[in-house]
């Protein structure tokens, strides 16, 4: 498993894309951020979806296939094995998901594999040095063994505020009952989880996302972005601010920010400028 060092110390790069859904504005985000030396030394790369309802691209409450199409179009031209992966959750059956969203035919499409990380059995322990919540998390291996790249949504939840980059990342734990986790601190598990299984990538699908209430009963606003970035807590952060919240406010944006994971405010933004497509977004 690779260690990470922090970039607080260091300006962050997140690049902002608007442009009508298509791979271009996808692949003019990773092209701005660098991809190729956020992913270079890796030999495979986990996709990390939301599907944390059957619902499809459209409502904003799950990963759109044509962002995910893209993406795995740009790693084609890398060393790369390429997997497109999500875990079951209290309410949701991820391979349900896989299909009713149009994902597991854009994978079959680019001969692109797909796990569903509860299924898969080979797993490690990983222990979280200062976790607050958690003093260690089990997944699966090739969760450790792989660089991951966080295709969240941009929308607002009920519980965390927001749901992007770093939120997505706590569904690569393979337990169905993730509810137990809200109990321990949902804010402080996410931290703790992005402290050991930090995104070398996150793309935030902003074709259609999400106001109100939230991760999946809220309205869907279309706002035709991508945001994407290496940094995961500036990757977030600008997302916040582009839905009109301060990213100190967030408290799992907050708390990897003051762990080291990133910049919440050296943030260098390529492509739009903010205040060209912030939105105010409705909350709870």
């Amino acid at each position: 498993m690779l260690i990470f060092k922090s970039v607080a110390c260091l300006t962050s790069k997140v690049a902002v894309v608007k442009g009508q859904r298509d791979h271009e504005p996808v692949f003019r985000a990773l092209d701005l951020v660098g991809y190729e030396a956020a992913l270079s030394g890796w030999h495979k790369v986990l996709i990390k979806v939301n599907f944390i309802t059957v619902e499809t691209w459209e409502t904003g409450a799950t990963t759109d296939p044509t962002v995910v199409e893209a993406i795995i179009k740009r790693l084609k031209n890398l060393p790369v094995e390429i997997y497109v992966v999500e875990s079951d959750a209290t309410m949701t059956n991820a391979d349900k998901a896989f299909e009713a969203t149009g994902m597991k035919e854009m994978c079959e499409r680019n001969g692109v594999q797909w796990l569903n990380l509860r299924h898969v059995k080979d797993r490690v322990k990983v222990d979280i040095p200062h976790g607050e919540a958690l003093k260690s998390i089990t997944v699966p291996r090739i969760v450790t063994e792989s660089a991951i790249i966080s295709a969240a949504k941009l929308k607002t939840h009920m519980s965390t505020g927001v749901t992007l980059g770093m939120k997505n990342m706590f569904g690569l734990l393979p337990d169905k009952l993730k509810s137990k986790y809200h109990l321990r601190g949902i804010s402080t598990v996410i931290a703790d989880i992005n402290t050991v299984l930090k995104p070398a990538l996150t793309v935030i699908d902003g074709f259609v996302a999400m106001e109100g209430r939230g991760p999946v009963g809220g309205t869907p606003v279309q706002m035709d972005l991508i945001i994407a970035g290496s940094d995961p807590v500036a990757t977030d952060s600008t997302a916040c601010r582009i839905m009109g919240f301060d990213p100190r406010e967030v408290s799992h944006v907050r708390k990897a920010y003051e762990r080291g994971l990133g910049n919440i405010d050296d943030i260098q933004v390529l492509g739009e400028r903010l205040e060209d497509v912030t939105r105010r977004f409705a909350r709870n």
